[in-house]
């Protein structure tokens, strides 16, 4: 290796020009970095000269660069172009060879290089170490080799031959990738011009112009410049949760083994930029924004999203619009796939491919092994084909049809248990593709044409070796060619070979290929929707199910994985899709068994469940009333498929606002249960669940309480502590508890338990959300009114991100944040939250409904603080009188509303009526919730100043007196509620909505 060279800038500036292909952009970072730490000037400069000038002028122009020219080798460089080892060898005889001291250069790469390259004299930095690259370089260029003084040894570009700390998901590196140079300068300069947690850039276009191969250039270009880089599909909201989940172990985050804590820790973890700062997120196919736009991470990192829907810079991302090639990177990039053929081959079939990526790979390939000329090649494009065969969207290029007819009768030739193992993958989703569920799947089970190819390794990596060959599919491990090869767990189809594909198969093929893929998923089923541990897995397979249509099959394994990942999506809060795949399989499977077949019944409790999750609860009365009258006369009332029914008919009518028949059929529900299982069976704890929800309603708190205590101690003995049963069951018995005004009890469990619902399920679980809002009220009861504030915020955001703003969960807590906002934040907030409830409780559950009258009472009192008086006045009567007509007038909500219709009477000159209602209500009080219950308190200080208002003194300060000492050995002598009596503030009382 020369080491006699003239040093750089010995005659003049120290400047080096670096001359590199961009495919190399990071070796010439990290170079360019060695140097500058030492005072040389650094130039940079890509390498990609025009085709149509001689390559002698383009290697005599970087002679005019400052100072010396040093040269990044690889295979790159001269592939650019592309021009052939014998051009490269004349140029470099003819402009290198006789000027020595002006060019130097390194090598990056192993493969075979043209012979003149010797002119030189690379130093070889493949296979060592930074120090040791460090050195050649600087001994090529005869500069110092000493160490910097400690001060100038700051961190700079990572050398590329070692990867980001974390590194994961992403495809291999497309070694034919051409062009798109301006592309990936406008992603990079978006993204490093963002602002901190705004780094968010979305390569969009059509489909197959390339999105996701560009993505994984710009990550292997830039990928040095971070700590982690992760690669996640995102095409599937529950497939996206659960690959950014996988995150979690890869940054050493000391997390259990549930999805919803790891998915919940990564999201924090990216968030504070801890352990790693400097990260990137690709998403890949994320075409739905509105799916995950809320599952985006924030932070000091970057994220770069590969999607058809321009939407999202709704969502504050910045779009680089992804085109077509130009047909100059269309002939460089055919040439490269396809030697043989000409420039003016290469533009006569870009011309004919309309420029489209994907098509120019998948035809030039196959094309460049054919005898087949270009002329008679779009001649075949030109006269069509029969779309009986093949028949694509119009949405596709024409010729992309036609090309694909001519590419599936080539692979027939070569290999045709690979078109067989296309038509397999057809009846999955298109995207990731997990393959290994065909191959774990008994020989006896599959095709005979594809069993071969399955217990097969050799023809299995003959068939993906051709596949790949031609660009059909990529696989999807991202370990070393060898094992991914003999692995296979998944592989990548575009959606528009699956199209293709799906569409060229004979109906006797296509019944044969569905039902495998329909047992395939189904022996995949784990069993226990209800297992958070099993969620990846499910959320893994719901994906398929549409596409392998299992909806038609009459395999009862199919039917029962249909029903699990319907209760998965009902638990885990994808009520959106689970929705859907309720509605088709209730149509599809009454057409196939009739109207009264046990299939129909599962089915229906299922798919209420989601529906009755999203307020619909006359639809799903009139589902499970149905099922309960079939079942009752069929079966009679010991039957448990008519308990389970009628579980679903009594939470259908305490949606309704009709406790007192909930309560009728929940008693009775549980008494069958207890009669056919005994008192420990999970089925009998739901039943006892339901009953105290029931109760509950009903404003029995005590008796609620009761039975959640008996059923929360059950439910730790019989299931696991982190269950989500058991979850929920610490909801509700913490909610008694604050409703029965122990508020420190209440806080303590519900602090505790939050902690554990975001491990287990996840921060953005529906279920998460509810034990988060209920915390927030045992702060603000307890009077810790700045955590209550930020809890009230966080959780309203979002619940009306993961489920929108007419979700029943979201207007729950929307109506819990506007009482806050009335009395410790912003009015016109309060104001404008309460008009958003007050009407959207009203469309929903109708005036009547007890959840209507409450909101109208609420907002009474945001008019009564803006001054509204006469106005809040009318709605505060009105909705007392609506809360009488809906519960009688005992119940707790009833005599909360007479409160504060005291308080306006009061404001519009009616003492007297005002007195004798809070009168009225502390006999009531008192009878159905005790003396000292935080309501009956409220009376009873309101009463005091309604008797002082009167000008009864003497009556008001003992009635007074009497409250404040109760309050006082209740709640505590500094208490909120206490203070604020002593203070003599009149009390009021917030309707809060509650479970169902």
């Amino acid at each position: 290796m020369p080491v006699s060279r003239k040093q750089v800038g010995a005659t003049g500036a120290q400047t080096v020009t670096i001359s590199f292909a961009g495919f190399n952009r990071a070796w010439a970072a990290w170079i360019a970095n060695r140097l500058e730490r030492r005072g040389v000037t650094v130039v940079q400069q890509r390498w990609n000269p025009p085709v149509e000038i001689p390559l002698e002028e383009s290697l005599r122009d970087l002679t005019l660069a400052r100072g010396r020219v040093l040269v990044v080798l690889s295979d790159w460089y001269f592939q650019l172009g592309p021009r052939s080892h014998d051009e490269w060898n004349r140029a470099l005889r003819s402009e290198v060879a006789p000027d020595p001291d002006r060019f130097a250069a390194v090598c990056v790469t192993t493969s075979a290089l043209p012979g003149a390259t010797s002119a030189f004299g690379a130093a070889d930095l493949t296979n060592v170490g930074a120090e040791e690259a460090e050195r050649r370089l600087l001994v090529r260029l005869g500069l110092p080799t000493d160490p910097l003084p400690d001060a100038d040894t700051s961190p700079g570009p990572r050398f590329p031959s070692d990867t980001p700390q974390v590194w994961g998901g992403v495809p291999r590196r497309n070694i034919r990738f051409t062009g798109r140079e301006q592309l990936l300068t406008d992603a990079y300069r978006e993204l490093q011009e963002s602002g901190p947690g705004a780094g968010v850039v979305t390569l969009h276009g059509m489909s197959g112009v390339g999105k996701t191969q560009l993505a994984a250039e710009y990550v292997y270009r830039f990928g040095s410049e971070y700590d982690v880089v992760w690669w996640v599909p995102a095409d599937r909201r529950a497939l996206y949760r659960q690959k950014l989940a996988e995150l979690a172990p890869e940054l050493g985050l000391a997390t259990g083994a549930e999805y919803g804590e790891r998915l919940r820790a990564v999201r924090d973890s990216l968030r504070r930029g801890d352990p790693h700062a400097h990260w990137l997120l690709v998403l890949d196919g994320a075409d739905e924004p509105d799916q995950i736009w809320d599952l985006v991470p924030t932070g000091p990192g970057h994220v770069l999203i590969t999607s058809r829907n321009p939407e999202w810079s709704e969502h504050n991302s910045n779009l680089v619009e992804v085109p077509v090639y130009r047909r100059d990177e269309s002939v460089a990039f055919i040439r490269r796939r396809a030697p043989r053929l000409t420039p003016a081959e290469a533009d006569q079939l870009a011309e004919a491919l309309e420029d489209l990526p994907l098509l120019l790979d998948q035809t030039a390939g196959w094309l460049n092994d054919s005898d087949l000329s270009v002329d008679e090649y779009i001649e075949l494009l030109e006269g069509g084909i029969d779309q009986d065969v093949v028949k694509v969207s119009a949405d596709f290029p024409l010729a992309f049809q036609t090309a694909w007819s001519i590419l599936l009768n080539k692979l027939r030739d070569t290999v045709p248990e690979s078109v067989d193992l296309l038509r397999l993958c057809s009846f999955f989703a298109p995207g990731s593709i997990p393959v290994r569920l065909l191959k774990d799947m008994p020989p006896g089970d599959l095709p005979e044409q594809v069993a071969g190819l399955m217990n097969d390794p050799l023809l299995w990596n003959k068939a993906i070796g051709q596949l790949r060959q031609y660009s059909v599919v990529r696989l999807e491990s991202h370990e070393s060619v060898e094992d991914a090869a003999s692995s296979g767990e998944s592989i990548y189809m575009h959606r528009m070979v699956h199209q293709i594909v799906g569409h060229d198969m004979s109906e006797e093929n296509r019944q044969e290929f569905i039902d495998v893929v329909r047992r395939a998923l189904a022996a995949a089923d784990p069993g226990r929707p209800t297992d958070t541990r099993l969620w990846p897995a499910y959320a893994e397979i719901t994906p398929h199910l549409k596409w392998a249509d299992v909806l038609k099959s009459t395999d009862p394994a199919v039917q029962t994985l249909v029903l699990n990942c319907l209760r998965y999506m009902y638990l885990s809060g994808e009520y959106r899709a689970g929705i859907k795949l309720g509605e088709r399989a209730l149509a599809a499977w009454r057409e196939m068994f009739g109207e009264n077949h046990s299939r129909i019944w599962d089915l229906s409790y299922h798919y209420a469940n989601v529906l009755r999750a999203v307020g619909d609860y006359a639809g799903t009365e009139a589902i499970e009333r149905a099922a309960v009258e079939h079942l009752r006369a069929e079966r009679g009332t010991e039957d448990l498929e008519h308990l389970r029914a009628a579980t679903g008919l009594a939470a259908d009518l305490r949606g309704l606002g009709r406790y007192d028949e909930a309560l009728e059929i929940s008693s009775w529900v549980l008494a069958g249960y207890h009669d056919l299982l005994g008192d420990q069976d999970s089925r009998t704890l739901n039943a006892q669940n339901n009953l105290a929800m029931t109760l509950r309603l009903l404003g029995r708190y005590a008796e609620s309480l009761e039975l959640n205590g008996r059923t929360l101690d059950a439910r730790r003995q019989l299931l696991r502590q982190r269950h989500t049963w058991t979850l929920f069951s610490e909801i509700h018995y913490s909610t008694d508890l604050r409703l029965l005004g122990r508020y420190n009890e209440a806080l303590s469990l519900q602090n505790q338990s939050v902690q554990v619902h975001r491990r287990v399920l996840g921060s953005d679980n529906p279920q998460t959300l509810r034990a988060e809002h209920n915390l927030a009220l045992c702060h603000y009861r307890n009077g810790d009114r700045a955590k209550a504030a930020n809890l009230f915020t966080r959780v309203l955001e979002r619940c009306e991100r993961v489920l929108g703003d007419s979700d029943p969960l979201t207007m729950m807590f929307a109506a819990g944040q506007s009482c806050f906002a009335r009395e410790h934040g912003n009015i016109d907030q309060a104001r404008a939250i309460s008009e958003k409830v007050v009407s959207g409780y009203a469309d929903m559950l109708g005036e009547e409904h007890p959840y209507a009258a409450g909101s109208r009472g609420n907002h009474a009192l945001i008019l009564r603080n803006v001054g509204e008086r006469d106005h809040a006045h009318v709605l505060l009567e009105e909705a007392l009188a609506t809360m009488t007509r809906a519960v009688g007038e005992n119940h707790p909500w009833t005599l909360g509303c007479a409160i504060n219709a005291s308080a306006l009477r009061n404001l519009v000159g009616d003492p007297e009526a005002a007195a004798a209602l809070t009168d009225s209500v502390i006999t009531r009080a008192v009878e159905v919730l005790g003396r000292t219950h935080p309501l009956t308190l409220s009376a009873r200080i309101a009463h005091a100043a309604d008797l002082r208002g009167l000008r009864d003194r003497q009556k008001a300060e003992k009635i007074e007196n009497e409250a404040l000492e109760d309050l006082a050995s209740t709640q505590g002598a500094q208490h909120v509620h206490t203070v604020s009596a002593r203070s003599r503030n009149r009390p009021y009382w917030d309707f809060e909505p509650l479970t169902i």
